[in-house]
């Protein structure tokens, strides 16, 4: 899932289900940047893609009697897809027509899909996580699965935008993901049935004393929807919370900001952004919402799955002191991509600035790292022999011995 600002900025993109990776001409991203710097590398000069060239020309037939020559436009984009692939940013990547449009799609509405969040992490294509009651996790899809293939066609090495427009089609038809889960030795077939994806956004419970509310997203409704839900932890009376942030992708960047703001002073830093290759400061601050009551104790409960805003909210509380972080490192997104639409349809998201926590810490290096561990377990039964959630066990547990 993205992370989008009003200025059509991709903000701390939560790595999610919509990361494309196609190709993008030297010309186009050319502009704004220093033209002395990239002139010589135009890889249109290149003598040795003249020479390639020659030789496909020369020497290369079909052993498909299916297959066609390349089109003049794919043969641009193919150039444009070496180009960009060479920066090794999975973030930075270039939409054709027909993807930039799939993007638009993804990124505005319902879609017809499995219900989870992917994006690359070290060389593969990862769940970030599935959403909540999603296909995906109905069927057994975990947090932290490597995607290997999809239907068949393998995915090593292969950008996330391959597994994106394969996993995505009609509703009611099926998929089947191949995955390596945690720690396992041998990978998985699973099969999806396709349907109208609608992501959830928020729900609250009390348990065991204390007030939880569950966020899955940082959405344009989110902020609203946040501050409902602190209307009725007030009303409870309640004086321990915890926000439940696992799974959770990211989303907006205000809304990050506002959320953050009903727990920290007006003018605290929520989140560094150093911008371009001067690394320019920008801090984004802390409204100093009011509501919350003074003595609440707080715990921010996050997992692998919590990327991008997830992981800005999270870092914020935890750098000025207001919250415990419980649970497992945090995916690790920080960085920023700015959209740029070209006259023919297509699209260069290019990441433009990255994000660091309020002390300092770079967000797409290091994660959040919780100050109380606690892994995700399936296997811990209670009385009733239904599974226990004991990571939000334990962040109950901390945020009643808080001080």
């Amino acid at each position: 899932m993205y992370t989008f600002s009003k200025k059509n900025i991709i903000q701390s993109v939560g790595v999610g289900t919509f990361v494309f990776g196609l190709f993008a001409l030297g010309f186009l991203v050319g502009n704004g940047m220093a033209t002395s710097s990239y002139a010589a590398s135009n890889p249109q000069n290149s003598e040795l893609l003249g020479k390639v060239q020659s030789t496909l020309n020369d020497k290369f037939v079909f052993w498909k009697s299916s297959s066609t020559l390349p089109t003049d436009k794919e043969l641009e984009y193919g150039m444009i897809e070496g180009y960009v692939s060479s920066y090794k940013d999975p973030y930075t990547v270039f939409l054709p027509p027909q993807a930039a449009k799939s993007f638009t799609e993804n990124v505005t509405g319902s879609f017809g899909g499995v219900g989870m969040n992917v994006g690359m992490k070290d060389g593969n294509i990862v769940v970030i996580a599935p959403l909540k009651d999603s296909p995906a996790m109905k069927a057994g899809i975990l947090a932290g699965d490597i995607i290997t293939a999809v239907d068949g066609k393998n995915m090593i090495g292969l950008a996330s935008d391959e597994a994106v427009n394969l996993i995505r089609g009609k509703i009611d038809t099926n998929v089947t993901i191949t995955v390596l889960h945690k720690d396992a030795k041998t990978v998985k077939d699973i099969t999806i049935t396709r349907k109208e994806i609608k992501i959830p956004t928020i729900d609250t419970e009390k348990k065991n004393g204390a007030f939880v509310i569950h966020l899955y997203n940082f959405s344009a409704e989110s902020p609203d929807l946040f501050r409902n839900a602190l209307n009725d932890f007030i009303a409870s009376g309640y004086k321990y919370l915890v926000i439940d942030l696992r799974g959770n992708p990211g989303g907006y960047l205000e809304a990050a900001v506002n959320m953050s703001s009903y727990f920290l002073q007006e003018g605290q830093v929520v989140v560094t952004e150093k911008q371009g290759k001067g690394e320019g400061i920008l801090n984004h601050r802390s409204t100093g919402l009011t509501g919350v009551p003074t003595g609440t104790k707080i715990v921010v409960l996050v997992d692998g799955g919590s990327a991008s805003a997830s992981e800005i909210m999270a870092g914020a509380l935890k750098d000025q002191g207001v919250a415990k972080i419980v649970g497992e490192k945090t995916f690790g997104k920080g960085s920023v991509q700015e959209l740029v639409n070209y006259d023919d349809g297509s699209s260069l998201k290019v990441t433009i600035a990255k994000w660091y926590t309020p002390n300092g810490i770079n967000i797409s290096v290091s994660g959040i790292k919780p100050d109380v561990e606690s892994v995700a377990t399936t296997t811990v039964k209670g009385k009733d022999g239904k599974v226990l959630d004991v990571p939000l066990l334990k962040a109950i547990e901390v945020v009643k011995t808080m001080k």
